[in-house]
């Protein structure tokens, strides 16, 4: 059973940092695709970064370009979002996906796999 873990999300004022987690298991992260997404509430969710299985690719979205940085350690089986320079807009449910991929993926649609989400609030 494939099962993706995410944890880190918590509260933080504008300026601040977080780094989230997703371990996974029941898949071995090596062959895969990983990306993080985020939904704020009346909102679609989106993407916010995507890491290649291979060559160690990255996207990522304008939004967040410069102040997040995707990284994964297939040791361990799990991804890091590091999160800097927060904004109270960058406040959502954050989620990260699996999917078997030689490279970055950044649609919703094309994973197979997702976590539970974790919430994010930037806030003073």
């Amino acid at each position: 059973q494939v099962q993706l873990v995410e944890s880190g999300g918590g509260l933080v004022q504008p300026g601040g940092s977080l780094r989230l987690s997703c371990a996974a298991s029941g898949i071995i992260l090596d062959y895969y695709a990983i990306g993080w997404f985020r939904q704020a509430p009346g909102k679609e969710r989106e993407g916010v970064s995507s890491i290649s299985n291979s060559d160690g690719r990255k996207w990522y979205a304008d939004s967040v370009k410069g102040r997040f940085t995707i990284s994964r350690d297939n040791a361990k089986n799990t991804v890091y979002l590091q999160m800097n320079s927060l904004k109270p807009e960058d406040t959502a449910v954050y989620y990260c996906a699996a999917v078997l991929s030689w490279t970055v993926v950044k649609t919703v649609d094309e994973y197979s796999y997702w976590g539970q989400g974790t919430q994010v609030t930037v806030s003073s």
